[in-house]
């Protein structure tokens, strides 16, 4: 008869590795949110600089359910994945989901403390991790964070650029 011996894992396996980042954008609510919901599709692979091809699969237009399709290069080589509008609520919040790939992009955007300025609150979680690269889960962590502050301040130069040559 064998013995029952209970430990517990270092790490939960269904817990997401999520990462975060916000700016402020000293620019109205509805300029930002132009940017990165209406034109989500248009500008996405312009502030994913990882992004080295981008095909839009439902048309231009941003709505729940639209796709397209990506490939990311990374330090593994090319991934591919097809990506979809899970909830799109204008002048606030832009979420998408990986459809073949465990991911989560959440894009919510606020009134900022100063008058027309906008809190722009980036997430990036991915929702699974195979077992092999729990190890490695810190690390993973960390590039997700770091991701998550460069996401946030290329869409910041971004849109002050893009309100720049419109003035």
């Amino acid at each position: 008869m064998g013995v029952y011996v209970d430990f517990k894992l270092p790490f939960e396996f269904s817990k997401p590795l999520a990462g975060e980042a916000t700016e402020v954008i000293n620019l109205p609510i509805q300029h930002v949110f132009l940017f990165v919901g209406e034109h989500f599709f248009q500008n996405y692979p312009k502030w994913a600089l990882e992004v080295s091809y981008f095909e839009l699969l439902d048309g231009p237009d941003v709505r729940v359910g639209a796709k397209a399709k990506q490939i990311r290069s990374d330090e593994q080589g090319k991934v591919a994945s097809v990506l979809a509008v899970k909830e799109y609520q204008p002048v606030y919040r832009l979420i998408v989901e990986g459809i073949d790939a465990p991911f989560l992009q959440a894009y919510v955007m606020t009134e900022g403390e100063s008058y027309g300025s906008t809190k722009l609150t980036f997430r990036f979680e991915l929702m699974e991790v195979e077992m092999f690269m729990r190890p490695f889960e810190k690390l993973i962590r960390y590039a997700i964070e770091e991701g998550a502050e460069n996401t946030v301040k290329n869409i910041k130069n971004l849109v002050m650029e893009v309100q720049e040559r419109v003035q």
